[in-house]
Order: structure tokens, then sequence, then C-alpha cells
């Protein structure tokens, strides 16, 4: 398959530049109901962990009745948002959501029995929900009730919009992204190591937003001793989530007043580490409140692979490497990382000692090159956000 290139449209990871309207507007019929139910459904980016986005739209006789969205995990679900707004409304109106609706008990009762309760004529459901508890459960039951379910509807974008959800519920990994910050000539940082800022405002912001959506940051160490990053997430409101901060320190050189370890609220900090380093400075780590994660080294690195096992084990769905150049050439080298997310600034740096964003050995022939595929281009402040997914990481 040859690569596939598109303008992204859905879903935006800048929570505050969300363009649906505009888009919804050009949309025929039942597409634009879906893409607002998306656009629904991003609102609670970061919110509804472990559960996914979920929006949905009632309409009845071309007219919108109800939305609502999964607010948080716990929270009613979009279903019955949606269908307590609409309230008289929903018999025979159709309903729009952008994953299957659940059949099963859990914090919440069953959005199937919500649905059939109050009369929904049909449902649109953009892609079946891939949890074994629901897979194809929630349609089959609303068909068996006598309500047509129509899947396929924004599928992609749908996808997109919770692929950390889908790759988790299918593998039991996290989905791992990378993000970086470049010059136009592929710089990370000056030669003397001065990389504060190669983007701007805009640019920042929009990264906070993608902190907030995932489980845990990854960095080296290197990075810690270079800029003492807090690595926590930032966005208007406080509203922000902190996620597990992950520093790989294979000999523990992390000082104890990282601001890693002292500004970490609600996100723990843990530090991966091999045999080689020092029990001592290992406890000392301990006391500061720092989980110390001893691995076995794949070559001269960690191994990557049981990392990413490791994390998955534990829940964590998404992991977003931020620093390091090593550190991503050996998740690179590993194949575990899903897809990159590269910010490329309009300025030149030079230098043949400036660090670019990929270290190692490199390939020696061009048709060794990682490749991506469905490739996305963004205006970002000053900036051009390039997006791409690797073979490895298609869901």
């Amino acid at each position: 398959m040859g690569e596939e290139y598109r303008e992204v449209r859905l879903p935006r990871r800048n929570l505050r530049d969300f363009f649906y309207e505009r888009e919804v507007m050009k949309e025929p019929g039942e597409e634009k109901y879906m893409l607002r139910a998306l656009e629904l459904a991003g609102r609670a980016r970061g919110l509804t962990r472990p559960n996914p986005m979920v929006g949905c739209v009632i309409v009845r006789r071309g007219a919108v009745a109800g939305e609502g969205f999964h607010q948080r995990a716990g929270a009613p679900h979009a279903e019955v948002m949606a269908i307590r707004e609409a309230g008289k409304e929903t018999l025979g109106a159709d309903l729009y959501v952008n994953l299957e609706p659940c059949c099963h008990h859990g914090r919440t009762p069953p959005c199937t029995e919500a649905i059939i309760t109050a009369g929904i004529g049909r449902v649109y459901a953009a892609m079946e929900d891939p949890n074994p508890r629901v897979s194809g459960r929630g349609g089959g039951i609303l068909s068996r009730a006598g309500i047509p379910v129509t899947y396929g509807l924004s599928a992609e974008s749908a996808g997109r919009l919770n692929e950390t959800y889908l790759k988790h519920v299918r593998t039991g990994l996290p989905f791992v992204f990378i993000k970086s910050a470049v010059s136009l000539d592929g710089k990370t940082a000056t030669r003397t190591g001065d990389s504060r800022w190669i983007t701007g405002e805009e640019e920042r912001a929009v990264v906070h937003d993608m902190r907030n959506g995932a489980d845990a940051i990854l960095v080296g160490i290197g990075t810690v001793l270079a800029d003492d990053p807090r690595l926590t997430t930032r966005v208007p409101g406080g509203k922000g989530r902190n996620p597990d901060r992950v520093v790989m320190d294979p000999l523990l050189r992390i000082p104890h007043r990282a601001k890693v370890l002292t500004h970490g609220g609600e996100g723990k900090t843990i530090i991966v580490t091999t045999g080689l380093a020092s029990g001592e400075r290992a406890e000392k780590l301990r006391k500061l409140g720092a989980e110390v994660l001893v691995m076995k080294k794949q070559g001269q690195f960690i191994d990557m692979k049981e990392l990413m096992t490791i994390f998955g084990k534990r829940g964590v769905a998404s992991v977003m490497i931020e620093g390091g150049s090593e550190v991503a050439a050996s998740a690179l080298s590993a194949g575990v990382v899903d897809k990159v997310v590269y910010f490329i600034a309009p300025t030149i740096i030079g230098g043949k000692e400036a660090p670019g964003a990929v270290g190692g050995e490199g390939v020696s022939s061009l048709r060794d090159a990682i490749s991506l595929w469905d490739l996305s281009y963004t205006r970002v402040g000053k900036s051009i956000m390039v997006e791409g997914y690797l073979r490895n990481g298609k869901n």
C-alpha cells in the first residue's frame, strides 16, 4: 500500500482549535450529525480514562433533539445524556454515536437498555467497540429489539479519536507516540544544548493538550539534566490532568531536586533503571516518593518492549515520548512506536554537533529508513505539525 496523504480535519489535538462547526455545515445528511458526535466526544479528552471518548446526537424530523458526551469515568454515558436532553422527542428518532453502545453493567447501567426504553428508531454507530464485553453484542441487542444499527459512518475519524483506547483494548499494550520539536534543518537544540524555545506558545499549548490525553510521559535522563522539565499539564482553567512521568535513567543520575520529583501533582514519577545503578540512590529516590523500576538491558538500552508490556498490564493506555534522541531511537528500534508528531519550526540552527530528533546509529541504507503512512499536516502557530503512523502501529 502506498503512502496516503490527507489534510486532518478530525480529531484536532488542540482542544481550543476545533472547527467542526464549519465542517458540519458542509456535510450532507447523516455525516454532519456524526461529526457533531465526534466533536462532543473530544471535549472530554483526558477525562474519561480508562473509558473511551463518546459523543451522541439524537435527531428527530431533521432537527437535533438532544446531545451529550461522556464527561468522565463513572459519569452517565453519552447516550444517556442525549436521551435526557431530548426528553419525549426520542420516540422514533435517530441516534448518532461514535462507538457501539455498551450492553454491560459497570459503574453505569447498559446504554442499550436506555436506548430501547427511550423508543429510539434507528442507531448510527461509527464503529464497533472492540471491548470483548461489548463487541457486536450491543448492536445485536438493539437489532433484536427492532432497532436497526448501521456501522461505518465517519469510522476513520472515530478510530483516530479513540486510537489509544483501541490499541490498548485490542493488544493490552499502550499506544506510543513520539513528540518532537525541530528546526527546519532537523535540530532539536543548538550545539551548546539550548532548546528553549524552538517553537512558540501556540505549539506548546497543543503539546499540553497532548499531555492531558496521555497516561504517561517518557523522557531520558539527558533531558532531565539539560532542561529540568516538570512534565506536567498546563491547560486553561487548571482542568488538565498530569500523567505519570517516566525517566529512563540506567545509572540513576537524576538530581534529588529535579522538578519531576518535586512538581508532580496527582501524577507519579517512575525512574526506570538497571541493575548497574546504586541501591543506595534507588532507596533515596523511593523515600522522595518516586517509584524505581529496575529493568534488564537490551544491548545499550533498557528493554523498551518489556517496559511497554509492564505499562500495559498496569492499565497505561498511552505513552508520550517527549525527550531524548537516544530514547526515541531505542523506542523506534524496538518497534513499540505507533505514531510520531513533529513540530517543524521556520528556524535554521545548523552545526555538526547540534543534536537531531533521533539518535542511535541510524540506518545505512535509505531502503531501511522508517516510512510513515496516513500523513497529515497542520499549521500551528508559526510551525507545521506533521503527524504520521508507523506500519506496526496500524490499529
